[in-house]
């Protein structure tokens, strides 16, 4: 069997299922180990060289016939509990590696892309499931059944017995030679497995922009290198399994070779009142051990596929346990802080940050204090940290202590999901699930009516836009919101995020694929229909941010400035430049 931490809570749960299916399994193979006996009485009836009578006959019939009635029905007691046993115990773990997902840092993601996720909740935990099902089977008959046919061989006939039990043993030593091998190249195997995970699911999700530069033929290229890599990792690996399957089947030859030969031999001097060694067999017998024998052939093949099965389990098992075992970087300090009538005021002191892995810090000494209440607008270069700014208070990845507050609590002694319940986020990579839009409009209230969302929609500008489709709010969006245009996706996104009804709010540059007459009317929903509540945009254009309360003027990671739009038109140099060539671009579309 495979144990670990992982698997033996599921032990515990579900024993009473594997004791079921195992006792059942020992009963059975008991009662198969009757057959061969049955046979052989039967040919010792006709040795004699008259025809048996009925009642010779009978009662060795009737046996076979309850023997297969024991089998009949004791296969289907084995199946429905030990494979239930095992199907639970997947879906058991699959439920803690989803649960486990949702909770991974944004490092993590960047460490493990989302194609090796993938084949670990594919073909890893499917390895182990096998293990426990077919493996369980295997493992019982390949015990069990061996040990009670060796028995019974021993009490027809010791020396048979020995001289077939030497190849088998062989067999032992051959599998534990080999599942050392096996189990490297199955990882090697699965890291190829990864790596061709994501590269398809990277292709699948980015196939529109493939086809928009009609790419298509590039990325096969690209596609089948990485598909003879994975293939020249897995014909290995067959080419392994099959050599050990065949040395088994090799073996198991040798052994009837042996049974046949020397019993028939044993056989012919019995007959001829010359016993080699005192030992006499009769045909009855060689036929009961033959039949022994072919009982043997599948526990013995049973003994090299678990060998095999076990190998691959254990790797899959050892990169499951690393996936839910992996550290979580974003999680709950020891006393963690709620927050309580929560106002909105957000506060930076001497803020630094680096991605992980980077060579240098995108944000450098930011110091700034958001009063709460108040609109504000974040404007500066590609690249100026804007984005990291406003995703460092939700706390996507850990930040400095003492570095970010909100009303006035740390946001690293806060409790994750108080302080996440604080922010409304419109991303900037706008994500729709493939989902009806109402559903995606209430996905941080469920609980929400037909008339809350339709307001949601109304703030958002967007609700003319859902009117006019032919199933209204229950159109389906399609994966990632593909049915949809790129002003809708951020219209819709924003309508999510204003229905949460958070103290804070950001969009993150949420308002660049709607025209300026959109733009405004969602301006003044902010205004009017968030008073009181703090709201940050990120924006690319002056006109977004110029009517709001103050704005920040970021540059390379730093703050420029900090001011009202007037303000900033005499003390930021960054801002006067934007300012001059949104101006010059107007300029330019008036004289076209």
């Amino acid at each position: 069997m495979l144990f670990g931490k992982h698997l033996n809570k599921y032990y515990k749960k579900y024993w009473y299922l594997f004791l079921i299916g195992i006792v059942t399994l020992i009963a059975i193979d008991y009662a198969q180990t009757l057959l061969p006996e049955a046979l052989g009485d039967i040919v010792r009836a006709f040795q004699s060289g008259t025809a048996p009578s009925e009642a010779d006959v009978m009662p060795v019939v009737w046996r076979v016939v309850i023997v297969a009635a024991i089998l009949a029905v004791g296969r289907v007691i084995w199946r429905i509990s030990i494979f239930s046993a095992s199907s639970r115990i997947e879906m058991g773990m699959r439920e803690e590696m989803f649960v486990k997902s949702e909770r991974v840092s944004q490092t993590y993601l960047h460490q493990n892309p989302v194609g090796n996720i993938l084949n670990w909740f594919s073909t890893d935990i499917e390895s182990v499931d096998e293990l426990l099902g077919w493996g369980t089977i295997m493992m019982v008959d390949a015990f069990f059944m061996t040990t009670l046919v060796i028995v019974k061989l021993f009490l027809v006939n010791w020396f048979v017995s020995i001289m077939i039990l030497i190849p088998m043993i062989l067999i032992v030593i051959w599998g534990a030679f080999v599942e050392k091998f096996m189990s490297e190249r199955w990882r090697t195997r699965q890291a190829a497995n990864d790596e061709l995970y994501d590269f398809a699911q990277e292709n699948i999700t980015g196939l529109r922009v493939i086809k928009a530069f009609a790419k298509e033929k590039q990325q096969l290229h690209a596609f089948a290198k990485v598909a003879q890599k994975n293939r020249e990792v897995s014909v290995k690996f067959a080419r392994l399994s099959v050599i050990f399957d065949v040395s088994i089947e090799i073996i198991i030859g040798m052994v009837f070779a042996i049974a046949l030969g020397l019993g028939g031999y044993l056989v012919y001097r019995s007959f001829n009142n010359e016993p080699l060694f005192g030992i006499d067999l009769d045909a009855g017998q060689l036929t009961t051990i033959i039949g022994y024998f072919g009982m043997l052939i599948w526990p013995m093949m049973a003994l090299g596929q678990v060998f095999a099965m076990r190998s691959r389990a254990k790797t899959s098992l050892e990169r499951i346990s690393g996936f839910l075992d992996s550290d979580e970087d974003i999680k709950d300090p020891e006393n963690p802080v709620e927050f309580v009538n929560p106002r909105g005021e957000i506060e930076f002191r001497d803020f630094h940050f680096a991605y992980p892995d980077a060579d240098h810090e995108s944000v450098k000494g930011v110091s700034l204090k958001i009063n709460a209440g108040e609109t504000i607008g974040i404007v500066g270069k590609i690249g100026s940290a804007k984005s990291t700014l406003v995703n460092s208070l939700d706390r996507l990845y850990n930040v400095p202590k003492g570095t970010i507050f909100i009303d006035g609590i740390d946001i690293m002694d806060a409790k994750v999901s108080s302080l996440r319940g604080m922010i409304a986020y419109v991303p900037q990579d706008n994500f729709l699930f493939s989902d009806e839009i109402k559903n995606n409009i209430a996905f941080a209230n469920s609980n929400a009516t037909l008339e809350q969302i339709a307001d949601a929609a109304n703030f958002a500008s967007v609700a003319k836009d859902i009117d006019g489709f032919t199933e209204k709010y229950s159109t389906v969006s399609g994966e990632r919101g593909v049915t949809l245009s790129g002003g809708q996706k951020q219209r819709i996104s924003i309508a999510r995020a204003y229905l949460e009804d958070a103290p804070i709010m950001i969009l993150d540059d949420s308002v660049s694929a709607v025209d300026l007459k959109t733009e405004e009317e969602i301006l003044r929903n902010i205004r009017e229909k968030r008073a009181g509540k703090t709201t940050i945009l990120v924006a690319s254009r002056v006109s977004t941010v110029a009517s709001l309360n103050r704005i920040v003027v970021m540059k390379k990671g730093t703050v420029e400035a900090f001011g009202t739009h007037e303000e900033l038109l005499k003390i930021s140099p960054t801002y006067q430049k934007m300012v001059h060539l949104q101006e010059l671009e107007r300029e330019a579309e008036g004289q076209r």
